[in-house]
């Protein structure tokens, strides 16, 4: 039997779609690749780093194998030492902190605001109280930009080294600064869920920095400074042609479409869904949000809702079910909780996130608010 687009389940992505959007442009980039004799850090990682940079409006870019290896690549680029405080989220994907614990940080956690980011008003008190914390890692959750003017009066309280996890904010913006241009280093990734996703892993740290830039191209291919020449321990972490040919020639050009889209239905959902069960967060003042996801609230009944959207055919997914000093790989960690981390608690126990990939059409979104909208707890 042939499913009508009414009766087709709508996921929180469609990779089929995507690939028969891209499919063209990336055979194109593999060919070429292919043809090139020319497989890891070559001419198509450089030009990729060059473009990536110039969409994000900041001078270097530097490609490695994953979001989690820029983050901790950016800490050991600023010489973290073991023991060093980090403040972070303790509501982000696990790789945000283990890739500070990596690093040989502590991560010190603090609540999230009323729209799941790091409370900054909470960094600032934490930043006062302990001259020990050296670094700060503040994610831009869901496609959110952080306030700039917030997070730069913040971090003129006293010198700190400010790494920006931009994964899921790969073209995000507060009153006009992009995410990633207030820190040292800013650090995104390319897993095929992001905004800018690779076919695989992939990720990128970017910087005005030379220096920072030098580090982490050395840190990436094993600490080398020239062939056979290791100045420091590094690790393998390199972002190899094929991935970068396919993210320049097929997806990069498309990502100002996506976000497009991405925008539009965020803000149908944000006008259309009218349901006193279910809470929209606020976007935070001032952000140009690229709304990786789309999160929403629901308290009590979270497990009954998901069940009515999937009776509905509507795929969604939860971010994030369990804090990370929560987590039992954390058992043995050294790390710090600041507070009660009351609220982010409240977004693990009650979030769910809504379809919202550049595929949907206007049908599809329409189904997705009929069925928030004639939920009943």
């Amino acid at each position: 039997m042939v499913q009508t687009q009414a009766s087709q389940r709508i996921g929180l992505n469609d990779f089929v779609a995507q690939w028969r959007d891209v499919r063209a442009d990336s055979l194109a980039a593999f060919e070429r690749v292919g043809e090139s004799g020319w497989l890891i850090l070559g001419r198509e990682v450089q030009a990729f780093e060059a473009e990536l940079a110039s969409y994000w409006r900041l001078p270097l870019a530097v490609g490695c194998a994953s979001g989690l290896d820029a983050i901790e690549i950016a800490l050991r680029a600023l010489a973290i030492a073991p023991g060093d405080k980090v403040l972070t989220t303790p509501l982000s994907a696990f790789a945000t902190s283990l890739a500070i614990v990596r690093a040989g940080g502590v991560p010190v956690f603090v609540d999230v605001d009323a729209s799941g980011l790091l409370d900054l008003e909470r960094a600032r008190e934490a930043i006062l109280a302990d001259r020990a914390i050296k670094f700060f890692v503040p994610v831009h959750l869901y496609g959110h930009a952080h306030d700039a003017e917030h997070l730069a009066s913040v971090l003129q309280l006293r010198e700190l080294q400010l790494v920006e996890d931009c994964a899921q904010a790969c073209g995000a913006s507060s009153r006009g600064t992009p995410v990633g241009a207030l820190g040292a280093a800013a650090a995104t990734s390319f897993y095929p869920t992001k905004n800018l996703g690779c076919m695989g892993d992939g990720g990128a740290l970017l910087t005005a920095s030379s220096a920072i830039a030098g580090e982490a191209r050395s840190l990436r291919d094993y600490g080398q400074t020239a062939k056979y020449v290791h100045a420091r321990l590094g690790m393998n972490s390199r972002l190899d042609e094929l991935q970068a040919a396919i993210l320049r020639s097929a997806l990069l050009p498309r990502l100002p479409r996506f976000t497009e889209r991405r925008q539009a239905i965020a803000d149908s959902y944000r006008h259309s869904i009218q349901n006193a069960a279910l809470t929209l967060p606020p976007v935070p003042a001032g952000s140009t949000s690229v709304w990786h996801l789309f999160p929403v609230l629901v308290d009590p009944g979270r497990e009954a809702f998901l069940a009515h959207l999937d009776r509905q055919g509507i795929g969604s997914g939860i971010h994030y079910p369990r804090l990370i000093p929560d987590q039992e790989a954390f058992a043995g960690v050294r790390f710090e909780s600041r507070d009660a981390l009351t609220r982010a608690r409240r977004f693990a126990q009650s979030e769910v996130s809504l379809p919202i990939h550049p595929y949907l059409s206007d049908e599809q979104v329409e189904r997705v608010i009929h069925a928030c909208n004639t939920w009943v707890p």
